[in-house]
């Protein structure tokens, strides 16, 4: 029964792989040729960092796309840079039995704080493969497949194009699911290239 909702999940989290893909290069479908789909591209690998239940053991490779459809590269002033927010998909595997994969997007706001540093807040969705309820098996129950995530980063440019950034993020359904709502909190590295 468990290896057959495992793997149920798991055609859930391929299909919501799919539809995410599909819905990233709509949105970030370029006003002019000569502009690049892609604003930046960023590779890295997360931890979990909960306790208790709470708790994924591994490593979670992750690798993120960022479209910049309404030009949050050229607003100035805080307002336009609110209301000119990046968009973000991607997607985070789990290299252990009790971890949890991911398929996200929502969207990014990048303050500069100088030249070279910067903090960057995200929000939006995730769906995962995890499990749902206490079916006596190790690690988050989370309540549904859809769950609200929220990400911070802070990092360093190194050049036009290269960056790093040290990153934390949760996940959680926010109460709205009938069950339990464990979450899922990471931490991590990112490289970064922007286009």
């Amino acid at each position: 029964m468990l290896c057959s909702t495992r793997l149920a999940a798991r055609d859930v989290f391929l299909r919501a792989i799919a539809v995410s893909a599909l819905f990233a290069c709509a949105v970030a479908v370029p006003a002019r040729a000569d502009q690049s789909i892609f604003d930046e591209m960023r590779f890295g690998a997360t931890t979990s960092i909960g306790d208790g239940d709470n708790q994924e053991d591994g490593l979670f490779p992750s690798f993120t796309v960022f479209f910049d459809p309404f030009g949050a590269d050229s607003a100035t002033g805080f307002v336009e840079k609110v209301l000119r927010p990046r968009v973000h998909a991607g997607a985070s595997i789990a290299t252990a039995s009790s971890g949890v994969n991911q398929v996200y997007g929502g969207f990014s706001w990048d303050i500069d704080i100088t030249e070279r540093f910067f903090v960057e807040l995200g929000a939006g969705g995730t769906v995962h493969d995890g499990d749902l309820n206490d079916d006596g098996t190790s690690g988050p129950k989370l309540g549904c497949r859809l769950m609200f995530r929220e990400y911070a980063a802070a990092g360093f440019r190194f050049d036009d194009h290269w960056n790093l950034s040290a990153t934390v993020e949760h996940s959680s359904n926010a109460n709205l699911c009938n069950g339990p709502n464990d979450g899922l909190t990471r931490a991590g590295l990112m490289l970064g290239y922007k286009f």
